[in-house]
């Protein structure tokens, strides 16, 4: 139901429903009101001229006053025709042969009943009643006729007109829809290029829209560009520095390798530690800053693109007795910062590739939620009771090689920062298999 109010076109189509099922209901209730009523003032002449013609009717005759059948209408003589009349003329009496044995109902006071009233064989009547005088008697004349026709034919009437409302109903929310779509199809191509902003296919979003949009595409389109040249200035305030401290670093690891130093081993290999400590703690602090850059768009990792020159640039480094090759599907973009990416499967690559014999194999696959890399290596590997001290913070495996190894601080900082984990296992090629899940992120 949430996801229903959210959505401005769904809004506006309940609101139109609802307003155009009320006013449908109100207008028709009123339409039929009305025509009721004018329908019962029309009923109540012509029963007014019933009785009339009824008081016509009544002649004296050998018996004092007698009613001339003959002056009346027939419908009167049909049981149950649904015209009735009674007349009361100082006692005595005359019904209609159509009411048989029903007695109608005597209003109180001359005119049309405000209700209708029961009758025989569950008929609803319309009942007047006219007060006369004649032949010096008071004469009471009550006139009904069947009203049930009539409510039938307003029953059939509401059902027509909600079997035509209800489709035109349909028509004008199908209309409102497609219009709505139109006047909102702005909207949802700012939105598209929202997506396209996500997924590093643009950096800003098109200055051509609508008035109403404006102030906002422009100051998302600031606000885009504020980013973009912070962090360059961030990376490069900090690339500076790790330049700056790489000298004094350097400068204190020589001294900590002078002669005045050999009657102090003790303190040059804290020293030495201590250097080396500091050393990686700023590679890794230096590459950690870069994860601001996945708030920088149209800069995904486009497979295609990057990965053959990262391949080529490892081939050379570790010689050409070594195959690095690496299978992706076509097209594949990884959804975050191309920085870190590369950071991430260089590092990987790299360590593989020191251990590796001939042959490091790069596959990425996508699954419906996960992006999974798989990096093996034909190299030693390493033992199942060391692996999770390889995937520890700054663990090392091998002293020997350069580097900080398969437990690299920045892969694990990466891999956590896009919520995803990996794993070592036993690889195909004979040596280690590094598996890194990464889920894509939530639109």
């Amino acid at each position: 139901m949430s996801r229903l109010f959210n959505s401005i076109q769904q809004r506006l189509s309940i609101s139109l429903i609802a307003v155009l099922i009320l006013v449908g209901l109100v207008f028709a209730q009123m339409s039929l009101w009305l025509f009721d009523q004018g329908l019962r003032r029309y009923l109540e002449n012509h029963l007014h001229n019933e009785t009339e013609l009824l008081v016509a009717a009544l002649a004296r005759g050998a018996n004092n006053i007698e009613l001339d059948q003959r002056r009346i209408s027939a419908a009167y003589n049909r049981p149950f025709s649904g015209h009735y009349f009674a007349i009361d003329l100082d006692g005595q009496q005359w019904r209609s042969r159509s009411s048989w044995d029903f007695a109608l109902p005597e209003p109180a006071v001359a005119g049309l009943m405000d209700e209708l009233a029961d009758g025989p064989q569950e008929q609803q009547l319309l009942i007047v009643r006219a007060d006369y005088r004649r032949f010096g008697k008071n004469i009471l004349i009550v006139v009904a006729q069947d009203y049930t026709p009539m409510l039938e034919s307003f029953r059939r009437v509401q059902w027509m007109a909600g079997g035509l409302g209800l489709g035109a109903l349909i028509l004008l929310v199908l209309l409102q829809r497609y219009l709505v779509a139109r006047a909102l199809q702005p909207l949802e191509q700012v939105r598209e290029q929202i997506a396209q902003l996500q997924q590093g296919q643009r950096s800003t979003l098109d200055a051509k829209v609508p008035q109403e949009l404006q102030p906002l595409v422009q100051q998302i389109n600031h606000l885009l560009q504020h980013t973009e040249d912070t962090l360059t200035r961030s990376r490069n305030a900090l690339g500076n520095l790790g330049h700056a401290l790489k000298t004094p670093l350097a400068i204190l690891f020589s001294l900590a390798n002078r002669q005045e130093l050999n009657h102090h081993l003790e303190l040059r290999e804290s020293l030495r530690n201590q250097l080396e400590h500091m050393q990686q703690r700023i590679s890794r602090e230096l590459g950690r800053a870069r994860l601001a850059g996945e708030a920088l768009p149209g800069a995904y990792f486009d497979c295609a693109a990057e990965l053959p020159d990262l391949v080529s640039t490892l081939a050379q480094i570790h010689g050409c007795n070594l195959s690095i090759k690496w299978s992706a599907p076509d097209n594949l973009r990884l959804p975050w910062d191309r920085e870190d990416i590369l950071e991430l499967l260089g590092n990987l690559l790299d360590n593989a590739s020191k251990w590796a014999l001939h042959n490091v194999q790069l596959t990425i696959t996508q699954s419906d939620n996960d992006f999974i890399l798989t990096i093996d290596d034909d190299g030693p590997g390493i033992a199942a009771e060391l692996r999770e001290q390889v995937v520890a913070r700054g663990a090392r495996i091998d002293e020997h090689i350069q580097g900080h190894g398969l437990g690299l601080g920045i892969v694990r900082d990466i891999v956590e920062h896009c919520k995803g984990d990996f794993s070592l296992h036993d690889s195909p090629l004979g040596g280690l298999q590094v598996v890194i899940r990464l889920p894509a992120p939530k639109s």
